[in-house]
């Protein structure tokens, strides 16, 4: 197995490279292959007569960096498999070098990594920054936005040309200001060493960029971060803990409950009214919730935030094997199919009732329709809806019957039937019965605000109208809505 010597050339000029690399260069025979040609290290070892092949030429020949690493490791291979051989990269080898760690990956090439300057070091020098206070270090022509601490310090590197500046920017922009300024590092260590600070939004116009181009972004003060799930966090938990607030530390799971249910009332409302601003802030409203049940968890010791997300993103992975795994589904039906055949193989043993996993506090209407669903999976049901609506029928007339007899208990149960029944008549017509009524009651709502509106026009209330002057209005109302609908 031949061996490839992999050499780091530092992030300086020739006075900054070791004397035991520079004497290892000079005992090479033949040709010194190199990612580029671009560095002057390599321009003063030229003049020392050494000869150097680069791959320079397939940064112009490819489409993306990938590509470019992948070529340049093939042709490594298939020079090394015929004697030893010399690769240097700007640099230390296993800083930021994707060539490298694709060499050492190969199976049957035998790598030596001799060390150079870090670029690193020189860049912690020109900035007068110290990485032990936290730092993210970043391949700007491959990270994903959520992959961003900004609370530390940030530095990119291989900002090779405007479009990767501007690609950094982009992404940037979708946390911090215009304003905020960031520092352009560029040829760090050498005599070349430029730094330049602009506003982040005039990164890819005012500043150019090249190879040895680095950007810098300073840590972010919290202020900017408030949209990041970090800073919900520690916020709930300095609300819950010592010295917050009095009525957020008393608060218990019990207490919230009701909060939970309103509010995702109040998000259904903004849906229903498709008021997207409204919907933003009740949904943050929902996860106040979902994080202050975490906190108390936490607070507790029985479990974390950390064990929710864990909890429903595992589920989302096991549940969706057609997204995650090797099933194949047709349609949202071969879906929910699969949906229930792995709940139930992750519950284990089942509820001695089919109608077990209903919860009680579903809202009246909601459970009605669930229990009718769960109890049709096993063929309790009726194939004809004409059946259904005879059942409607049929209770309210026993209903009616309750009601000359002056038996209020059981007018109520009759009416409960009723409902029910109604319930599974939308069911069988795929109404959904929520959506439904709530139509109704906005309807009823719009109705009567136009009755006030026009009660007002007279300066007058409804508390002075008769009922037949009030279901003149409530026609009149009833035709305003019919004119708008036109």
């Amino acid at each position: 197995m031949n061996r490839v010597s992999v050499i780091g050339l530092g992030a300086g000029d020739l006075d900054q490279l070791p004397l035991g690399v520079y004497r290892q260069l000079q005992q090479v025979e033949g040709v010194i292959y190199a990612r580029t040609l671009d560095h002057p290290v390599v321009a003063d070892l030229q003049k020392d007569g050494l000869v150097f092949k680069s791959f320079d030429e397939v940064y112009e020949s490819s489409n993306d960096f990938n590509e470019v690493y992948e070529k340049i490791v093939y042709q490594l291979a298939e020079a090394a498999q015929k004697e030893d051989i010399t690769y240097v990269v700007p640099g230390h080898p296993m800083v930021a070098e994707r060539t490298v760690q694709l060499l050492i990956e190969h199976s049957e090439l035998e790598v030596d990594v001799k060390g150079g300057q870090s670029y690193l070091d020189a860049v912690f020098t020109a900035l007068h920054i110290d990485p032990i206070d936290g730092l993210l270090f970043v391949d700007a022509t491959s990270f994903v936005r959520d992959e961003l601490q900004l609370q530390h310090h940030v530095v990119f590197c291989q900002v090779y040309d405007s479009m990767i500046a501007s690609e950094v920017k982009l992404i940037l922009l979708e946390d911090l200001p215009p304003d905020y300024e960031v520092t352009v590092v560029t040829a760090a260590g050498s005599s070349s060493e430029k730094l330049t600070t602009v506003f982040l939004e005039d990164l890819d116009r005012s500043v150019e960029v090249n190879n040895l181009t680095s950007v810098y972004v300073p840590p972010v003060d919290k202020a900017h971060l408030n949209h990041q799930f970090f800073r919900l966090r520690e916020v709930i938990r300095d609300l819950r803990g010592p010295g917050g607030c009095p009525w957020d530390r008393k608060q218990t799971h019990e207490s919230l409950k009701k909060y939970l249910i309103e509010e995702a009332y109040e998000f259904i409302d903004a849906v229903n009214r498709q008021d997207d601003d409204h919907m933003v802030e009740e949904l943050g409203d929902v996860l106040l919730q979902v994080m202050l049940h975490s906190q108390i968890g936490e607070d507790e010791g029985y479990f974390t935030v950390d064990d929710v997300i864990s909890s429903v993103t595992d589920k989302m992975i096991r549940r969706h094997p057609h997204v995650f795994g090797d099933a194949h589904v047709n349609d949202a039906e071969d879906v929910l199919s699969n949906w229930d055949e792995i709940k139930k193989t992750e519950k284990g043993k089942q509820p001695e009732s089919l109608l077990g996993s209903v919860p009680g506090s579903f809202p009246a209407l909601l459970q009605a329709e669930e229990l009718q669903k769960k109890a049709s999976k096993v063929g309790f049901d009726w194939d004809d809806v004409e059946l259904v609506l005879a059942k409607v029928e049929e209770e309210w007339q026993e209903f009616i019957e309750a009601k000359q007899a002056g038996d209020r208990e059981e007018m109520e149960k009759e009416f409960g039937d009723w409902l029910f029944a109604i319930a599974n008549a939308a069911r069988h017509y795929k109404i959904n019965g929520e959506t439904a009524l709530q139509r109704t009651n906005q309807k009823f709502r719009d109705r009567f605000s136009s009755m006030e509106r026009q009660a007002g026009k007279l300066n007058r209330t409804l508390d002075d109208y008769s009922l037949e002057e009030m279901e003149q209005l409530w026609v009149q109302a009833k035709q305003e809505r019919e004119e708008d609908k036109a």
